[in-house]
């Protein structure tokens, strides 16, 4: 599952850079830059970290 969220935070960089070619109006790279960023949290927080508090040390 970590692999997974760590494609997913690749993914949301991905998005984030991929704004600067798409076009050249400032709100569109805005908004594809906060999705990117969405989704990289959701990577981090929502997946990886899941995977991690799975098997956390103070649950043994």
């Amino acid at each position: 599952m970590a692999f997974v969220g760590l494609a997913v935070v690749v993914l949301g960089f991905i998005i984030s850079f991929a704004s600067l070619g798409v076009t050249e109006d400032v709100t569109v790279r805005l908004i594809m830059t906060l999705v990117g960023i969405a989704v990289s949290l959701f990577g981090i927080i929502g997946l990886i970290n899941k995977a991690y508090l799975k098997d956390a040390i103070w649950k043994k």
